[in-house]
């Protein structure tokens, strides 16, 4: 573990609360990237910080935000702070930023996991975590994922409904899969933890900002 940062931790949690402190060390236990959430273009500010929260609440620390045609918002009535807890990773450089995003986060190791009825889908339930980590894409409420989106896409998932609506929108399908698949990791020998050094570097983010 890097020392300089764990002595920069311990002399940065004497300037909080002893109750954050011991919060802060029982979250940390439960944070995970081995799920990540990325959104594409995602233009409902209120169900695009809703997302953020039900990351929060189920440990997922990474959000991946596309933005091509809409810039991302967050409502803070909806998101309730828990944008402050996450590390969000925007990408915004160019027109389509959908291709560049997805590379990048299968050169980090992570098979793109398109949320979306399709021909060759596996339901929620079957999705097979014990291959490695996941990064679950969701579109926007109208379009859906773009072309580009669904072709780099390496597996597609979709949520059974059996109803007359067509699908969720994006808030309640990003927390039912987020539910569901937290829980199979938790019950499993996976390693779904972050490491020693994500946690401190974690912990170093959230103390700096109750700090500021």
């Amino acid at each position: 573990m890097d020392k300089t940062k764990q002595a920069l931790l311990e002399h940065l949690s004497q300037f909080i609360s002893e109750n954050k402190n011991s919060l802060f060390q029982k979250i940390i236990e439960n944070r995970t990237r081995y799920l990540t959430v990325v959104l594409e273009d995602i233009y409902q500010s209120h169900n695009a910080s809703a997302v953020l929260r039900s990351c929060d609440c189920f440990g997922i620390q990474d959000v991946h935000i596309i933005e091509n045609q809409n810039i991302y918002e967050v409502n803070p009535d909806v998101a309730l702070g828990s944008s402050k807890w996450l590390n969000l990773i925007k990408y915004t450089e160019a027109e389509n930023n959908t291709p560049a995003a997805i590379r990048s986060l299968k050169d980090k190791g992570y098979p793109i996991v398109a949320t979306t009825p399709h021909k060759d889908d596996v339901d929620l339930q079957t999705l097979d975590l014990d291959k490695g980590p996941v990064a679950l894409l969701f579109g926007t409420e109208m379009r859906g994922l773009t072309d580009d989106a669904l072709a780099m896409a390496d597996e597609y998932m979709k949520i059974p409904m059996y109803g007359f609506t067509e699908s969720f929108n994006i808030s309640v399908s990003a927390a039912l899969c987020l539910f569901y698949l937290s829980e199979k990791l938790r019950n499993s020998e996976l390693p779904w933890q972050l490491t020693e050094e994500e946690k401190l570097d974690v912990q170093l983010d959230w103390t700096r900002q109750v700090i500021i």
